[in-house]
């Protein structure tokens, strides 16, 4: 009997049966490891002696580890799935008193600008709590947010612009316009001229940090576990997870890969488990990391036929670089050609070596197909989420991660949402990513409409102003003019952040347009549209790894929802074609692209993309150069003559001298020059070429210093299109 087993028939968890164990002495590795009759007959009768349950009871569990699975599950953990579904009351005066922090306290200076006519007898009123830096030195405390224009400096002060200007060229020095920006130092300086200190405000990331922590934190429950199916394209995640949820995702998907990330949750006799459906092609590797990131157990679903591939090592180091267990499933058992075995011992060679080979991973075999194994799959995921205590606090804020985001006509943007912390309830205000709005609805993955969702589910809400990026942290803010402040803030530091890059690109522009004309740098512009957020990044990441120093590919814009004509007019200022993934064009935009010759295609297959790119960029490289070795002449007299120059009299040596081939001159054993043949002669007369054991003479194009004993060798050059790696 294993000590999983023997914790289950004990109403114990592994962890305290291990702990026992150690306590007598007797040695066991893990929940897996097997205990001897004796052991378990100790346990056993220990237990009769307590509660008067006979031993035999356990002896039918001894003869098989299947109907253990199958037994009825200790007293008290039956109502554990209950517990945690009841919603904790989230104590409103730890969240205001959080959140109604005097943040705003220097809004009311920043209410009406005065006119620049009429110049105020004093400067607007100073925010508060003043520093004790500011009480020292007798300055009241100014926040402005750096770097700030000139004109809006000037507002804060309450002065004229132009008076400004003039202070900032006469006392700095310092020759600006209404819309310069100005930076700490100068905003410091000015401040400090005028009887201000310069109090800088909260940045978005620590005001959301204060939200986000409103709420005791004390009453922390268990919750379901999050688990990623990763692995080989084809390997059976789909399959699998298809077979596990009794549903049929896999026929419905384009080229037999899932297209979109999505969230389920899985209700079992023992729990729940919420699984996350990620991609299977290698050209997902973003949307895996993501998935491996917001997870607590990874399954890494190997092919038994097949074994180890690159994209299995790919999705491990994955999981090992995110710090999460995981657990091999090795589908596709049922098949005659599967060697568990030799699978096993590839695992052990990238260091998952199984269990029963003396190692510490769970290895399972399954089949998607007939559902053989499965059941114990689903026991070793809860077994290994009990190891790892898996708990959430129920009465904070509730907050998570957005795993995918789209625009649905009907519905408006939809985002769907992983709970990570607390109850999220139906009429919440919400912050996700550069978005905001109140939860109008929420659905469960099977489209139930639900009021409230706890730690680890995941579900489907409407009422943001926007579609967030997949991956987006999301958190309720009680306060709604307080979320508004920090989306304005975000969405602010956003437009500066693409501002300068921008401003930097569209100066490099004209100096990159050069290059490429010049054949220095090539580069495929793109305009990438997609149908959901997931999509769009996953794509993009790949796309970026297909080029090399010597061409690259360039996103110049790319977008959620279908092409239009915004899209054909940025392609054709930039030179780019537009991609399409399961989004087509408008009408008016079609019209557009006709007009102005603008290529867009559109696909349903991810790797459709990468090849038709990898080939654009292919044609792009620049040819590799051969140089084909036709001959080899030595040089016996050189003689001078008034038309032609110097002729070098030669006999060839090897293969053939041809007039159209290129030449290298050699001089003891280094090449001295190479260029072009000009001329070759037998006797008195032009000849095409002179083959191998004639005497011919030779002159070269703008080459005069050869020497008796030189060789000249003639080659072809042939031009080999390249390809990427």
């Amino acid at each position: 009997m294993r000590v999983y087993e023997l914790a289950k028939e004990l109403g114990l968890t592994s962890k305290d049966l291990l702990a026992r164990l150690k306590e007598r002495k007797i040695e066991a590795k893990g929940h897996m490891a097997s205990l001897d009759e004796d052991v378990v007959k100790l346990f056993l009768e220990e237990r009769q002696a307590r509660t008067g349950q006979p031993v035999a009871v356990a002896g039918k569990r001894l003869d098989s580890a299947s109907t253990a699975v199958k037994t009825r599950k200790p007293a008290g953990r039956k109502e554990k799935p209950e517990a945690v579904r009841k919603p904790a009351a989230a104590p409103a005066e730890a969240v205001s008193s959080v959140i109604t922090q005097p943040a705003a306290a220097g809004r009311g200076k920043e209410e009406g600008p005065v006119p620049e006519k009429v110049k105020p007898a004093a400067p607007a009123a100073a925010a508060e709590p003043e520093s004790a830096a500011a009480l020292e030195t007798g300055l009241k405390p100014l926040e402005v947010d750096v770097p700030i224009t000139v004109k809006d400096l000037a507002e804060k002060l309450s002065m004229r612009t132009s008076d400004l200007i003039k202070f900032l060229m006469l006392k700095l020095k310092l020759l600006a316009n209404i819309n310069q920006s100005l930076s700490h130092e100068i905003v410091a300086e000015v401040l400090k001229a005028y009887g201000y200190e310069l109090v800088l405000p909260e940045k978005p990331d620590e005001i959301v940090r204060k939200v986000k922590k409103a709420g005791k934190g004390e009453q922390w429950k268990g919750r379901s576990p999050i688990v990623t199916f990763m692995g080989h394209v084809d390997h059976g995640k789909t399959s699998l997870l298809d077979m596990i949820r009794r549903t049929k995702v896999a026929e419905s998907e384009h080229g037999g890969i899932t297209q979109h990330i999505g969230a389920y949750e899985v209700k079992l006799p023992r729990g729940r488990i919420t699984f996350l459906d990620t991609p299977g092609h290698e050209a997902f590797t973003a949307m895996r990391a993501r998935g491996a990131n917001a997870t607590d157990i990874v399954v890494l679903v190997v092919a038994a036929d097949d074994g180890i591939m690159p994209q299995t090592i790919e999705a491990y180091d994955h999981a090992k670089a995110a710090g999460v267990p995981i657990i091999v499933a090795m589908n596709k058992i049922d098949k005659p050609q599967a060697n568990v075995d030799r699978l096993k011992k590839q695992l052990g060679s990238i260091g998952l070596l199984p269990e029963d080979w003396g190692g510490k991973t769970i290895a399972v075999g399954v089949s998607a197909k007939t559902g053989e194994g499965i059941d114990h799959l689903l026991e070793m995921i809860l077994l290994e989420a009990e190891m790892l205590e898996l708990k959430a606090p129920y009465d904070m804020e509730a907050s998570g991660v957005v795993i995918e985001a789209k625009m649905s006509k009907g519905r408006g943007p939809v985002a769907t949402i992983l709970v990570q912390q607390g109850v999220l309830k139906e009429g919440d205000f919400v912050i996700a990513g550069y978005q905001s709005g109140r939860v109008r609805a929420m659905f469960n993955d099977l489209r139930q409409p639900i009021e409230e969702a706890l730690p680890s589910q995941p579900v489907e809400v409407t009422g943001l102003s926007g579609v967030p990026e997949a991956g987006d942290h999301f958190y309720v803010v009680r306060d709604e003019r307080k979320a508004r402040e920090i989306v304005e803030q975000k969405q602010e530091e956003l437009r500066r952040q693409r501002l300068e890059p921008l401003h930097k690109n569209h100066l490099r522009l004209e100096d990159l347009h050069k290059e490429i004309k010049a054949g220095v740098i090539k580069q495929l512009n793109i305009i990438l549209k997609a149908d959901v957020q997931g999509s769009l990044e996953a794509i993009e990441d790949s796309l970026n790894k297909i080029g090399s120093s010597e061409v690259q590919i360039s996103v110049m814009h790319k977008g959620v929802g279908p092409i239009n004509s915004s899209d054909v007019i940025l392609a054709d200022a930039s030179n780019a074609i537009i991609i399409g993934f399961h989004v087509e064009a408008d009408d008016q935009a079609k019209e557009l692209a006709q007009k102005e010759d603008i290529d867009i295609r559109t696909y349903r297959v991810i790797y459709e993309i990468f090849n038709d790119m990898k080939a654009a960029l292919e044609g792009m490289l620049a040819p590799k150069i051969k140089k084909n070795f036709i001959g080899r002449a030595e040089v016996r007299k050189v003689f001078r003559l008034t038309k032609h120059g110097i002729v070098a009299g030669s006999f060839v040596k090897k293969g053939k001298i041809a007039r159209s081939a290129q030449a290298a001159v050699v001089r003891n054993g280094e090449v001295i020059h190479e260029g072009k043949i000009a001329a070759v002669k037998r006797f008195k007369d032009d000849v095409r070429e002179v083959a191998e054991g004639f005497e011919c003479g030779i002159s070269l194009v703008g080459f005069e210093d050869i020497k008796e004993g030189d060789f000249i060798d003639a080659f072809e050059i042939e031009h080999i299109a390249r390809k990427l790696a």
